[in-house]
């Protein structure tokens, strides 16, 4: 079995002050590419797990997206960064076990990629992060304001790479 670093997008990767609806809508945090190179030189698989109810709200499509992911997997391919997979829910108002904080997403990448939960992490920015991180047997990293039931809470991507190298 294999260990992974689960990664919410908006909010821990990049900024979301703006909705982020086409690729040149995505602006990565200064200490993005630092953080997921440390992470990429460690022994986890690297995937991101999304909410993307905008799709669902008619905000944008499947295709935008994908442009977005491509545009995002490009760039970290140029830094030699690697990640090995993106789960998404485009839901927001159809019941589903895919949306955070359901840990669906999880679940289904650690199935198909033999995942052991109990030594991976979920990182986030949200509460909803947390709880599906902590749902699915992970060690749970908060970003910004503590959540009760996080194991960790740092103010960056780059505090939580940080920190995963030393536990």
């Amino acid at each position: 079995m294999k260990k992974a670093i689960f990664l919410d997008r908006d909010g821990v990767i990049n900024d979301n002050k703006k909705p982020v609806n086409k690729p040149k809508d995505l602006i990565f945090y200064p200490w993005t590419i630092e953080a997921l190179k440390i992470l990429s030189k460690a022994d986890f698989m690297l995937f991101i797990v999304t909410n993307q109810g905008g799709i669902e709200m008619g905000y944008f499509t499947e295709n935008d997206l994908k442009a977005i992911h491509d545009e995002m997997m490009r760039i970290f391919r140029l830094e030699n960064i690697v990640i090995d997979d993106i789960a998404y829910c485009p839901h927001f108002k159809t019941k589903c076990e895919c949306r955070k904080p359901s840990p669906g997403m999880l679940l289904s990448l650690a199935k198909n990629h033999h995942i052991d939960l109990n030594a991976s992490y979920m990182i986030g920015d949200r509460e909803m992060d947390i709880t599906a991180g902590f749902e699915a047997g992970c060690t749970t990293i908060k970003i910004g304001k503590p959540c009760n039931h996080a194991h960790h809470t740092v103010d960056n991507l780059l505090e939580a790479a940080n920190l995963i190298m030393d536990l």
